[in-house]
């Protein structure tokens, strides 16, 4: 029962904590750290530990899985260059750095755990910038680059932690063997990922039940996780191909109910996660500080800022240089290639680390060199990157003049693609008023179907805007108005607890509809 009671005192922390966020208008991770970090010297309050084997293995794949699926996989493809360059040379470049800095200040540190302190601390997260990048309307591949890197950049980083251990561990290994196995490891991920996709696909357009295929996409999900691993390949990468393939498949294996209820399903759990492992990291705090009280506090301070700042540094550092490439390339330079200063520096400034950095610290073996001085380190530098950048990154974007202006009304793209839905369906029913059975139903139709076609066709020229908002705006005011007739027809004995859901459901599908038209959400 402690443990029952632990976990639902953590979501209930969680949940007062992202209140406090969201009042604050910060990033929820910010926050959440910050209120672990209290929680935990609280006198009274029992010191939390987390078993290393569950940090990584029951953490990191739905997270992993759940950004892969939404993930749009034509934009990811078109800017491949730019977010490798990120999620690969970025990451093993700053892992580099700072692993030469944390040798060179803590000499008694092995290499390999030198090696291991950088990749866990290497990629950024993009979950700590997305609550700043969902506020401001930004350049859409700018967005693509930076959700693209921190989908693929956590799996160089814990391939590379992962050969740091098992270096450890071995008390050594070639360099050449490395990256030989490194290949080897993403490769094999990516097939077994590529594979449990498929079967997962399968067994979604079988099973035609909204629970089971959402019980399938977890089966999926860790199943491939422990396939790879099972193997010795990348979970990791595996795990991201399978939602990268899920994700893309879903339009054709899922039925639409299926769609809205894995999409709740799936930003809970995500919301939990992210949120019990930045928590569980500040109540660890504690423990930690005591297990490493032989340092000073003058020392401890002083490794925690020089590291944080090689790790801000040094994305600076390589993101500049690299965006020269298509400069000093043989052929004509396109001047697309080459993204804008303020764009740059977006991007080196949007470097929060987080969930899996926690994850991988504390998923360090109880018996690694110097563990707990690593893992406060670890901390100290999410918690820098979360608390400078986090906190200005929102500032930086609209210093540099990066912000876009917001688009009144609805998006030219979604509205050319309206109208081609409006005409697609319209000639249907034009179609279809030709039948002898149906054709007068389908007449009494048409005035509705051409209606709707009209105003987004005018939408999609760029006019009709005013109009579409007015039409949805008295939609919803009859949509609401039909609601509390509903309950008060409930309320006075008319209808069962049953019928009331099941017509609730159905309208509150077309105000969510409703809104979306209207902008709202």
């Amino acid at each position: 029962m402690e443990i029952v009671q632990a976990v639902l005192a953590l979501i209930a922390a969680c949940i007062g904590f992202a209140l406090i966020a969201r009042r604050l208008n910060l990033p929820y991770a910010v926050i959440l750290v910050l209120g672990g970090m209290v929680l935990a010297f609280i006198p009274g309050l029992p010191t939390v530990t987390l078993d290393p084997e569950i940090a990584l293995a029951f953490f990191l794949p739905p997270l992993l899985q759940g950004s892969a699926w939404r993930t749009d996989w034509r934009a990811f493809r078109a800017n491949l260059r730019p977010i490798l360059f990120l999620a690969v040379g970025a990451v093993l470049f700053s892992a580099v750095c700072i692993a030469v800095v944390a040798k060179l200040l803590i000499p008694d540190l092995p290499w390999a755990a030198a090696v291991a302190l950088g990749a866990i601390v290497a990629p950024p997260d993009a979950v700590a910038a997305a609550a700043v990048l969902a506020r401001l309307p930004m350049p859409r591949r700018l967005v693509t680059v930076l959700e693209g890197e921190s989908l693929v950049n956590d799996a160089t980083a814990l391939v590379l932690y992962r050969f740091a251990i098992a270096a450890v561990a071995a008390g050594g290994i070639a360099v050449e063997q490395a990256v030989a196995s490194f290949f080897l490891v993403a490769i094999g991920g990516i097939l077994v990922g590529w594979g449990v996709g498929l079967a997962g696909a399968w067994a979604f357009k079988r099973l035609e039940d909204p629970l089971l295929e959402i019980a399938a996409s977890f089966v999926a999900c860790f199943g491939s996780f422990f396939a790879a691993e099972a193997l010795g390949l990348s979970g990791v990468i595996s795990v991201v191909t399978t939602g990268l393939v899920l994700g893309q498949l879903q339009h054709r294996t899922l039925t639409p109910e299926s769609r809205i209820s894995a999409r709740a399903v799936w930003s809970f759990v995500e919301f939990v996660l992210t949120s019990l492992i930045f928590i569980l990291v500040g109540l660890q705090l504690r423990g930690i500080l005591d297990r490493i009280s032989q340092h000073g506090v003058l020392e401890l301070v002083g490794l925690a800022v020089a590291l944080s700042v090689t790790l801000i540094a040094s994305r600076f550092i390589w993101v500049f240089p690299t965006a020269l490439i298509p400069r000093v390339l043989p052929g004509p330079v396109d001047s697309r290639r080459i993204p804008p200063i303020g764009h740059l520096v977006v991007i080196s400034w949007a470097g929060m680390r987080g969930v899996v950095s926690l994850a991988a610290a504390l998923a360090l073996p109880l018996d690694f060199p110097q563990r707990d001085l690593l893992v406060f380190l670890a901390f100290c530098a999410i918690l820098a990157t979360l608390v400078l950048q986090g906190t200005t990154l929102e500032w930086v974007i609209r210093r540099f003049g990066v912000a876009e202006k917001r688009v009144v009304g609805m998006a030219p793209e979604e509205a050319q693609a309206r109208r081609h839905v409006a005409r697609a369906t319209l000639a249907e029913v034009e179609h279809r008023a030709e039948d002898i059975l149906e054709g007068a139903v389908a007449r009494d139709l048409l005035a509705e179907f051409r209606e709707r076609s009209r105003i987004y066709h005018g939408v999609a020229d760029g006019g009709g805007h005013a109009e579409l908002e007015a039409r949805m705006r008295i939609r919803l005011a009859a949509l609401r108005a039909g609601r509390t007739a509903l309950l008060d027809h409930h309320r006075a004995g008319a209808l069962n607890d049953v019928m009331l859901a099941s017509l609730e459901h159905e309208m509150d599908l077309e105000e969510l509809r409703i809104l979306r038209l209207l902008g709202a959400r």
